[in-house]
């Protein structure tokens, strides 16, 4: 399984999350069953990682969005994929910033709606540029 499709999955994940009650551990064991995906290494870090990080993560989101906005304006889809894009930003130094940001860019297109794909290439532009000062 390429990263592509990893990351996907990962997105998948962390969306789901999102509305369930379900375990962390839970989610990985029904998702793994049901849909018929192996696990990786990439998969369980990315999706442990995010929710063990979730309030650094939303705390920096937060802090990136224009006056009139709260995370709790942003769709979920937008917000699963920006909590995913963040996480390997801050966590993951094998992966360079601008790949994070185009795939984060190229998940939003497919899953978000229409101009979704701008303000989440915004976001992370200020994440990225804030973790360089």
């Amino acid at each position: 399984m390429n990263r592509k499709k990893e990351r996907e999955l990962a997105f998948c994940l962390i969306f789901e999350k999102m509305f369930s009650e379900e375990d962390l551990e839970g989610i990985l064991q029904l998702a793994s069953l049901n849909r018929d995906f192996t696990v990786t290494e990439y998969i369980e870090k990315v999706f442990y990682g995010v929710y063990e990080n979730l309030s650094t993560i939303d705390s920096l989101i937060e802090s990136n969005l224009s006056k009139k906005w709260t995370v709790n304006r942003i769709t979920k889809t937008s917000l699963a994929i920006l909590r995913l894009a963040i996480y390997e930003i801050l966590y993951m130094d094998d992966i360079p910033n601008g790949v994070s940001v185009n795939e984060a860019v190229e998940l939003t297109k497919e899953y978000g709606a229409e101009n979704d794909y701008a303000f989440v290439n915004a976001v992370l532009s200020k994440v990225i540029n804030e973790k360089k000062d």
